[in-house]
């Protein structure tokens, strides 16, 4: 019975740090990423990075707290959150299937890390309501473990973005920014039927 209860949440966990990657989307951000950062040296740019990191996980760990008390305080439950929600990422990855790569930038190139690096381009509507949502539906013990999993593979990918970027290119980031777009479509969908079939049960 234990062992069963551990690997359902294992699998609750891969699920949800699986939803929010594809949200951060650190890869198709790489593009981005070495426009912003190019003429820094290599000290400049590793500090941008970290303070990204760090900002990112502190935005996401306080959205995860007070997450409850926000629907609380707004009379939103969880399922009308989960369609408003679904519907926003949904339209979130319709843009940057249609779009392409986000075009946020900046005219200094000092203290970037914290924005635009962090907050919006990683850190953005989808990845708060993504945040949310999983606190709702899985519990703190499922959405922190999966917020530092994430924001440390996202620390790993920023501090090697130029490798990657030498793997990918531009067209290879952009390509794996699309294919994460469909993903979060598809999360999106499943957030929305499940908000709806709690209103509209199926008999």
């Amino acid at each position: 019975m234990e062992g069963s209860l551990v690997q359902a949440m294992l699998i609750e966990l891969v699920k949800t740090t699986v939803a929010l990657f594809v949200v951060v989307d650190p890869i198709g951000t790489v593009p981005i990423v070495v426009g912003l950062t190019r003429g820094m040296d290599v000290a400049q740019r590793q500090r941008n990075f970290r303070t990204a990191a760090y900002v990112g996980s502190i935005l996401l760990i306080i959205f995860a707290l007070a997450g409850q008390q926000i629907l609380t305080l707004f009379g939103i439950s969880i399922y009308s959150f989960m369609i408003a929600g679904g519907i926003l990422l949904l339209l979130l990855s319709i843009d940057l299937l249609l779009r392409g790569e986000t075009t946020q930038r900046v005219g200094a190139t000092e203290d970037i890390g914290a924005v635009p690096i962090a907050f919006p381009l990683l850190i953005g509507p989808g990845a708060i309501t993504t945040t949310i949502v999983t606190l709702q539906s899985s519990g703190f013990a499922i959405a922190l473990p999966s917020i530092v999993i994430v924001m440390l593979v996202t620390w790993i990918t920023l501090r090697y973005v130029d490798r990657i970027y030498a793997i990918l290119g531009q067209t290879g980031s952009a390509v794996v920014a699309k294919l994460m777009a469909i993903f979060v479509a598809a999360i999106a969908v499943q957030y929305i039927l499940t908000g709806i079939q709690f209103y509209y049960p199926t008999r």
